[in-house]
């Protein structure tokens, strides 16, 4: 057998598979498998570094598939190459509730992929992160520990979607040469061709921001090889366009929008296996080609075993961290670190805004965890997120900084963050204002959906902001991020309530965080030296008792808590008990048993929440017959302390409510 014919027999069975689980789901999208088969052969069979054996070897090239509607190009992969976690029976199951085929690849899932693709330019995106935490990783611990490559297969919809601008930008200006981007250019979408609405020269548009861009005929093994082989010495990222043909190999709706995502049916498939000379029944792949495609995923054994042996002869301490930093275990110091920085501030005693209170907070981590690497949308003195230890950027030509300058790109900020996140070895915090977190919300989506740990230092976080307006004052923001599953979203009253949601978030391993901060100074409202106590680790708490049965609840969170506290103090001067609940995480809260939560919420017969946003997710908290001080539309410009009058969110509105309702 020839090596062209070898390769046409395994690129086929590729073909076969998609076109068989594809009908037999009903569902699916066939054509970007067929169309990309022969690109995807190329890679698997000749190029990529991978051990189906050890999907998690650290030191294994990253494959991403971008464009994750084709998600049975890497299904069939993994069933080829012999991923134990992909059967036939698998294959046969795509698409069906409780499979681990599910229609878009989904990390945590199925073994062997490494980030959930789906929404399109996503894992584009993504791909910057792994190829900027492998630089990142190779310069702290050295190439012979760290040194692979990063491989993304995308669509044209990924390339047309507003993400891929801001990725490619930062992948340029970080010269992450070991990024490869095969492009399926088949000049097909769902609509039809891609001359509806593309005219842009793409490999133009990425010389521009700094890469390499050639074209290959997707469909000659030898020039994909080659064109891999050369992006391999590149100093630049590589896009590879792929001209093909959607649907390689249905001879009646191949090219056409009519393979993108619909099956092929029983006739047309019939004459592709014609076509390709697959004379096989479906799911059946022969002896000869299934045993040609396990080998290909025995070729890297001996560079596993060579770099198991590198990493036996490290340094004990150095790779006791290596392993440490890889498993994302957090160093013993940690509690330590948090409650040094509460000593402290309880010390110091002094009103600052949390925006700074999360600098001091980070001041002391970023010292104590190597891991942590910060960034911000341009906004990193409004931000506060750089700190001494993180003071030098990453760049190249050396890349063992640990401060990321992304540039005015949130929604490529939050995406390569994910992709640090899932690379391993680093925890990613990035910064931005809470009202541009809508731009980042997509990658926080689908951070949460992963369950990666990625923290979100969103400041300004209210009308507080003042003068900037109602386009920079978030009122529905927090609420809309509240309502992400497995997101932890703490709005802190003061350093202390900081500190301990960045310890929170830390040791949040299975999910993200947001941290949402003022910008105004906060008075330090949890004073107790002697009580050390993590309370915000139950997400909402008594914070003052009332003086007597307490007749009033106030539950508030951030810089609203303090103002509980002075409305509090006129209550209680008028003879009216009353307590504070400070709630400065619904998530944890409502995990709480029911009996805790019952006894945080009290018996109060009044119950007013306080937050400078619109009310939704309070109900949840408060109940539904509480009271609400704070926002039913947007902001106004003008000072803060004149915009939260304006909208009567002050100590003397919740009091007033507060007399009002006792009245009834």
């Amino acid at each position: 057998m020839s090596n062209r014919e070898k390769h046409d027999r395994m690129a086929n069975a590729i073909r076969a598979l998609a076109m068989d689980a594809v009908e037999a789901a009903n569902s699916g999208h066939p054509g970007m498998p067929m169309g990309m088969a022969d690109v995807a052969t190329v890679l698997f069979g000749k190029v990529l570094k991978y051990d189906p054996t050890d999907p998690h070897w650290p030191d294994r090239d990253r494959f991403i598939l971008s464009a994750g509607h084709g998600s049975m190009l890497i299904y069939s992969l993994l069933y080829l190459t012999g991923y134990e976690g992909m059967t036939l029976d698998d294959l046969k199951h795509f698409r069906q509730l409780g499979s681990r085929t599910p229609g878009h690849p989904e990390y945590g899932h199925t073994v062997g992929v490494e980030t959930t693709t789906g929404p399109l330019g996503q894992g584009l995106a993504n791909s910057v992160g792994f190829a900027l935490g492998e630089r990142m990783l190779a310069a702290q611990f050295g190439s012979d520990l760290v040194d692979h490559h990063t491989y993304v297969i995308c669509g044209d919809g990924c390339l047309m979607e507003g993400i891929s601008e801001e990725a490619i930008e930062i992948a340029g200006r970080q010269k992450l040469n070991k990024l490869t981007v095969l492009w399926d250019d088949n000049h097909i979408t769902i609509d039809g061709s891609t001359a509806l609405s593309v005219a842009t020269d793409q490999l133009a548009r990425f010389e521009a921001s700094g890469w390499n861009a050639t074209r290959v005929d997707g469909h000659d093994p030898d020039a994909i090889l080659a064109a891999l082989e050369r992006a391999k010495t590149s100093d630049k990222p590589t896009l590879i366009a792929c001209h093909t043909t959607i649907g390689y190999g249905a001879p009646n709706k191949g090219g056409t929008n009519a393979v993108h995502g619909a099956p092929l049916g029983a006739a047309e498939i019939a004459a592709a296996r014609a076509f390709l000379n697959w004379e096989y029944p479906p799911f059946v792949i022969p002896s000869d080609v299934l045993d040609a495609w396990r080998l290909a995923g025995l070729r890297s054994r001996q560079a596993h075993k060579s770099w198991n042996e590198r990493l036996k002869a490290t340094d004990i301490e150095k790779r006791a961290e290596f392993e440490r930093r890889v498993r994302g275990d957090l160093p013993s110091k940690l509690g330590e670190t948090i409650a040094g920085v509460i000593a402290k501030a309880r010390a110091d005693g002094g009103a600052v805004a949390t925006r700074k209170s999360s600098e001091i907070v980070l001041e002391a981590l970023t010292a104590a965890l190597p891991e942590m690497v910060g960034g911000s949308a341009d906004l990193t003195h409004s931000n506060n997120t750089k700190t001494k230890a993180t003071s030098v950027y990453v760049e190249p030509p050396k890349y063992d900084g640990r401060y990321v300058n992304w540039g005015i790109r949130e929604h490529g900020m939050a995406a390569a963050m994910n992709g640090i996140a899932l690379h391993g070895g680093f925890i990613p915090y990035g910064g931005t204002f809470l009202v541009f977190s809508d731009y980042c919300r997509p990658s926080i989506r689908l951070a949460a959906l992963m369950g990666v740990r990625v923290a979100y230092v969103f400041t300004h976080d209210s009308i507080g902001v003042g003068e900037d307006g109602p386009t920079h004052q978030p009122v529905e923001q927090i609420a809309a991020l509240r309502a992400i599953p497995n997101l932890l979203v703490f709005r802190p009253c003061d350093t202390v309530e900081t500190a301990e949601a960045w310890k929170l978030a830390l040791e949040h391993k299975t999910g993200p965080s947001v941290l949402a901060l003022t910008r105004q100074n906060l008075p330090l409202l949890r004073t107790d030296d002697g009580d050390e106590r993590c309370l915000t680790a139950r997400g909402a708490y008594e914070l003052v008792r009332a003086s007597d049965d307490a007749q009033v609840s106030l539950f508030a969170s951030g810089s609203e808590v303090s103002l509980a506290v002075k409305a509090r103090e006129a209550l209680e001067a008028q003879g009216v008990p009353t307590r504070i609940v400070s709630v400065p995480c619904f998530e944890l809260f409502l995990n709480q048993p029911e009996e805790s939560r019952r006894q945080v919420v009290g018996k109060a017969p009044v119950k007013i929440a306080i937050e400078a946003a619109i009310r939704q997710g309070w109900d949840a908290i408060a109940g539904s017959d509480a009271a609400f001080v704070g926002m039913t539309g947007f902001g106004a410009s003008g000072p803060a302390g004149e915009v939260f009058a304006h909208f009567g969110i002050t100590p003397e509105a919740v009091v007033a409510t507060a007399l009002s309702r006792l009245k009834r």
